[in-house]
C-alpha cells in the first residue's frame, strides 16, 4: 500500500510539473523560491535564493508575473521593487511570526526617543515597517549596511539574535528590538553538544538568527547563502547544520558527496512549508492570491530596499 501511495504521488507530481511548464509560458511567469521551501518547490523554481538574492532577482526580472514561494513579507518586497509586475504567492497564510513582533507604533515611539539614530530593518519585516525605515538589510549584508551609514546610533529591528551578532562587528551603538525567529531560536547549546558527540568529525555551521550562545559555538557563522558556499568549498565531508532544514536541498545539490546533519529536528519553519507544488500550480491557474501593497506605503518602503541594494 505504501509503495502504491508513493507511486501515485510521484505520478501526480509529474503531472503537476508538466502543467506548471505550460502555465509559466502562458503567463510569462518566473518562480522564485526561498531556500527554506519544500524540495518539490525548489526543484521547479527558476531561481533559488535567500532573501537578499530573491529581492535582487525580483527587481531585475523581465517576467510579467512573479510567483514568490516564500512567506508574505518576501512577496511584499518583490511587489515593492517591481510595482508593475503581478506578484502572487501559493498560500497567503505563509506569514512570519518574527515580522509580526514589531509594530509601527512602537517603532515610531523608538524613533522619537532616539532622533539621531538611523533605522536599519532586517528584510524579514512587513512593508509598513520598511516604510518607517532608513535602510533594509539581510543577514548576508547587515554589517556592511550598518557600516555604510553616517550615524553613530542604530535602531535595529526586529531580530535581537541577529542584532547581537551584528553588534560584535561594529562600534556603533545599537538599540535592538526584542524580536526573534521562532525556528532558529529553538536551537540550544544542549542540541549542539549532543550532535558534536554523535558526529565528532563534523563542522558546525550556524545562522546568526540563532541564540548568541549557540552562534558562539559555530565553526562557521553566516547567512544561508554563506553557509551554502562554505560547505560547498570546504574539504570537510560532514556538517552539523544550524539553520532551517529546507537548505538541505541546495546543500545536497551542491555537495552530493557530503553528509549534512541538522542540529535538531525542530529546525523547520511551518510557515515556509505551507507552500507545496499543488498550491503553486493553482496559484498560476487562478493568478491568486495576489500581493497588494498600498502605493503610499510601497513608495516609502522602496527607498529602504533600494538603498540596501546599492550597498556593495
Amino acid at each position: 500500500m505504501e509503495v502504491q501511495a508513493l507511486e501515485r504521488k510521484a505520478e501526480m507530481n509529474r503531472e503537476l510539473k508538466e502543467r506548471l511548464k505550460v502555465l509559466k509560458k502562458e503567463r510569462n511567469a518566473i518562480i522564485l523560491a526561498h531556500y527554506y521551501q519544500r524540495d518539490e518547490i525548489q526543484e521547479v523554481a527558476d531561481f533559488r535564493g535567500d532573501s537578499f538574492l530573491l529581492a535582487q532577482k525580483a527587481a531585475e526580472t523581465d517576467a510579467e508575473v512573479i510567483v514568490f514561494c516564500g512567506v508574505h513579507f518576501m512577496g511584499e518586497s518583490a511587489k515593492i521593487l517591481a510595482p508593475n509586475k503581478k506578484v502572487i504567492i501559493p498560500d497567503e497564510r505563509a506569514g512570519c511570526p518574527m515580522a509580526d513582533m514589531v509594530n509601527v507604533e512602537g517603532l515610531r515611539k523608538l524613533k522619537e526617543q532616539h532622533p539621531n539614530a538611523k533605522v536599519v530593518t532586517y528584510i524579514n519585516s512587513s512593508a509598513e515597517i520598511k516604510a518607517e525605515t532608513d535602510i533594509c538589510c539581510t543577514s548576508a549584508n547587515a554589517v556592511k549596511v550598518i557600516q555604510s551609514l553616517d550615524a553613530e546610533e542604530i535602531i535595529w529591528v526586529p531580530d535581537k539574535n541577529l542584532g547581537h551578532y551584528v553588534q560584535q562587528h561594529t562600534d556603533k551603538k545599537m538599540i535592538i528590538w526584542e524580536g526573534y525567529c521562532n525556528t532558529h531560536d529553538m536551537l540550544t547549546i544542549k542540541d549542539v553538544v549532543e550532535m558534536r558527540a554523535k558526529y565528532p568529525d563534523a563542522e558546525f555551521v550556524v545562522h546568526p538568527e540563532c541564540r548568541p550562545e549557540v552562534v558562539e559555538m559555530g565553526d562557521f557563522v553566516g547567512s544561508t547563502t554563506a553557509i551554502l558556499e562554505y560547505c560547498k568549498k570546504s574539504d570537510r565531508k560532514q556538517f552539523i547544520v544550524g539553520t532551517e532544514d529546507g537548505t538541505g536541498y541546495q546543500l545536497r545539490v551542491d555537495s552530493p558527496d557530503k553528509t549534512f546533519h541538522f542540529a535538531t529536528k525542530f529546525l523547520v519553519c511551518p510557515n515556509m512549508k505551507v507552500n507545496n507544488l499543488k498550491k503553486l500550480v493553482k496559484a498560476l491557474e487562478t493568478m491568486k492570491p495576489e500581493i497588494y501593497v498600498p502605493p503610499a506605503v510601497a513608495d516609502r518602503a522602496r527607498l529602504s530596499l533600494e538603498r540596501m541594494l546599492q550597498v556593495k
